[in-house]
Parts: structure tokens; C-alpha cells; sequence
């Protein structure tokens, strides 16, 4: 048996953070296997959206701006890349003019990506992708509970006439049984909307929902102590949209809505994860077009590193 072999994102005093490969963290760019625990993957798509485009720009920009990002985690604790080994297998080959043939080559890849046993962070991406994400999930380890952070709930029936876009996913992964609906929390509901039933269909399927307005003013680690509760003891999904936060934080996004959540919430949110059994995670709908400043692009690296950090078999070291 080989020793296993931690990959370890490229030091700035090796190369300049302006330079070496544009992976995420500049970490090595590897094929799919089974020696991986845990990988980021691209998926450039966004012809499931309905407002703003630019979705499928939003890997390789958020890439770009991960090259600031240090392997250790010294607010947490948290040592990734010396506990879990991770790279970089690259962008999952959608097909630009098919939204029904890209749902199959998404749902494709990650089986082969769970039949590896490798743990997905996936860089999207319009909403569209957690469902056929859900679906390889399912295969691997039965319906999921599931951690949504976003402004909406994505749980229309249809969106002009087609079942699956980026508002559907969530009630077709319901329909499917993807999903241990008892396990369920959205986060950051808000916004207007066609009705005072907005988001009656969630809570009827036993979801907790937690509108922004629960959210204003305060730390949301007491909140997580109850999430906690609610969707331990079995597989979980974090599935992160990035207009959960407000657009002062996050502009450049599809369907922006004020009133959302602080970066630093995000952050709560995702490290109040720590001890859940995360069998996956994703972070949608950053639309690098409407993102002048690359902010948005910032926040969202460092999202996904927070979730990388959360991931069972991450050692923490302490003082």
C-alpha cells in the first residue's frame, strides 16, 4: 500500500500569487481517483438561470481569486490539505446548448466522482446543478439532509413551462426522494414574491426555514447549534447560493435581493457545520460579469475553503 500523498496548494514565496496555475488554491490539476478524499470541480453552466447570465464564467474566476487563500486556517484551527489529500480534477465538459443533455453528462460525472469515494466541492454554476449533484449523492449514500443558504427557495414547479431550471431544483430533488426532507434547513429566505404562501411548500415538507429577517442583527452560531440538531445523523449537503448574502457583499450574482445576509454570517453558517457528516457541498450562481470589483469571486473562494475546512477527517489544531 502506497503512502498517501497530500497535495499542498502552491506557496506565495514559491511563485507569485499572480502566478502558477490557475486551479483553485494553485493547487495540482489531477485526473479523477480513488487516492483523492476530497476534490473541486468546475461546472461552467448557467442555461438554467433566468435574470442576469454569466454563471459559467464564475470557475475560472473564482479560481483566479483563491490564489490568496493560505492552507491553514488560523481562525479554526483547521489543517485541510495535511488531513484529507485534494486537488483539482477540473471542470465537468457541459454541453453549451443542451440544458437537458448537461443535467445527464453533470449526474454522469459525479457518479464516477462518488464511485471513487472522493468528496465533491463543487464551483458552479447556476442553481440548475444540485440536482443532478443530488441525484449522484443519492446513489452513494440515500437521501441527503441538506443545508440551502440562499435568498430563494428554489422550489418552483416550472419555469416558463420547463421543470428544470435554476428555481426548480429543490422541489424536484423532493419529488425524486433525494432528499431526507426531515433534514432540511434554507437559510436566508427573502425578497418579494407572488403570494403570502411563498415558502408554505417548504415547511410543509418538514423543511426549516429561516428567513433573512430571523437572520438581521445578530450571530447565527446559536442558529447552527440548531441546524446542528435538525440534520445530524446522517449525510448532508451544503448547497450555498451565493445571493444568500446581500448584494453589498456579493454584487455580481443572477438575481440579486437586498436585505441578505453578511459575509460574516456566511461564514457562521459554513463552520458551524463542523461535525456533520458532509458528503458534498457547492457554491452557485456567482456571475463574474456583473462582479467589476471580483469581490463577489473573493467571498466565494473563500466559502469553499471554509467548507473544505468542515469536511469529516479535517484535523484541527489547537494551542
Amino acid at each position: 500500500m502506497s503512502e498517501k500523498k497530500f497535495y499542498q496548494p502552491m506557496s506565495g514565496n514559491e511563485m507569485p500569487r499572480f502566478g502558477g496555475p490557475a486551479t483553485f488554491m494553485r493547487l495540482p490539476a489531477v485526473e479523477l481517483s480513488e487516492e483523492l478524499d476530497a476534490a473541486f470541480i468546475g461546472v461552467p453552466f448557467d442555461i438554467g438561470a433566468s435574470n442576469r447570465p454569466g454563471a459559467r464564467l464564475a470557475p475560472r474566476e473564482i479560481r483566479d481569486e483563491s490564489r490568496m487563500l493560505r492552507p491553514f486556517n488560523v481562525s479554526t484551527g483547521a489543517d485541510p490539505f495535511n488531513s484529507l489529500t485534494v486537488a483539482d480534477i477540473g471542470d465537468v465538459p457541459i454541453n453549451t446548448f443542451n440544458l437537458q443533455k448537461s443535467i445527464q453528462i453533470i449526474e454522469d460525472y459525479y457518479d464516477e466522482v462518488m464511485e471513487k469515494g472522493v468528496t465533491p466541492l463543487t464551483i458552479g454554476g447556476d442553481h440548475t446543478i444540485a440536482l443532478p449533484i443530488l441525484r449522484a449523492l443519492k446513489k452513494k449514500h440515500g437521501p441527503v439532509g441538506l443545508i440551502h443558504v440562499d435568498a430563494h427557495a428554489d422550489i418552483n414547479d416550472e419555469m416558463f413551462g420547463e421543470k428544470i431550471a435554476h428555481g426548480t431544483p429543490f422541489r424536484r430533488a423532493v419529488e425524486e426522494g433525494l432528499l431526507d426532507c426531515d433534514r432540511v434547513v434554507q437559510i436566508g429566505l427573502r425578497g418579494t414574491g407572488y403570494s403570502i404562501d411563498e415558502y408554505d411548500w417548504s415547511r410543509d415538507q418538514g423543511f426549516r426555514v429561516v428567513q433573512a429577517e430571523e437572520c438581521w442583527h445578530k450571530s447565527l452560531a446559536p442558529l447552527m447549534e440548531e441546524v446542528r440538531e435538525k440534520v445530524g445523523g446522517g449525510p448532508v449537503h451544503i448547497s450555498f447560493d451565493i445571493d444568500g448574502l446581500d448584494p453589498a457583499f456579493a454584487p455580481g450574482t443572477g438575481t440579486a435581493e437586498v436585505g441578505g445576509l453578511t459575509v460574516m454570517q456566511g461564514i457562521e453558517i459554513v463552520r458551524g457545520c463542523k461535525g456533520l457528516d458532509v458528503v458534498g457541498c457547492d457554491l452557485v450562481e456567482v456571475s463574474p460579469p456583473f462582479d467589476t470589483s471580483r469581490n463577489t469571486s473573493v467571498v466565494a473562494a473563500n466559502l469553499l475553503y471554509e467548507m473544505l475546512c468542515v469536511l469529516p477527517g479535517v484535523n484541527y489544531v489547537t494551542r
